[in-house]
């Protein structure tokens, strides 16, 4: 695997709308989990629909990493790698970023209200 891909939930809107943001800009990949292939998915972990994940060739980060991985890897890199690099010394952050995280995909419905966009499993099932 040469290119990083960003995996994450295709039948979320909210998810939808964050994969769409970081193909915008950043060089990620971004596939969902209805479209993952073999080769992608043996290198998840087994409840790899649990969360999200950045998978590069060193490793994948899953959940809170992966989505700190990809806002590390955006247009706005510098000053958010700085702050996230600067962050990485405290013990609590690992902590703080996982809860955070975890927030957010528990109240994605209703922050989708906001800032969402079709899924792609959505219209494909209305295509079909």
């Amino acid at each position: 695997m040469t290119e990083a891909t960003l995996v994450y939930d295709d039948d979320c809107g909210f998810c939808t709308w964050w994969a769409a943001y970081f193909d915008e800009r950043t060089a990620l990949r971004s596939v969902g989990f209805s479209d993952c292939t073999d080769d992608l998915r043996e290198r998840l972990p087994a409840e790899y629909e649990d969360c999200s994940h950045l998978v590069t060739d060193d490793g994948v980060y899953s959940c809170g990493a992966s989505i700190e991985e990809a806002i590390v890897r955006t247009d706005v890199a510098e000053p958010v790698g700085d702050a996230v690099e600067f962050l990485r010394q405290f013990e609590e952050y690992e902590r703080i970023r996982e809860r955070s995280y975890q927030w957010v995909a528990d109240n994605r419905g209703r922050l989708g209200t906001s800032l969402s966009k079709t899924p792609p499993a959505r219209q494909q099932a209305d295509d079909g």
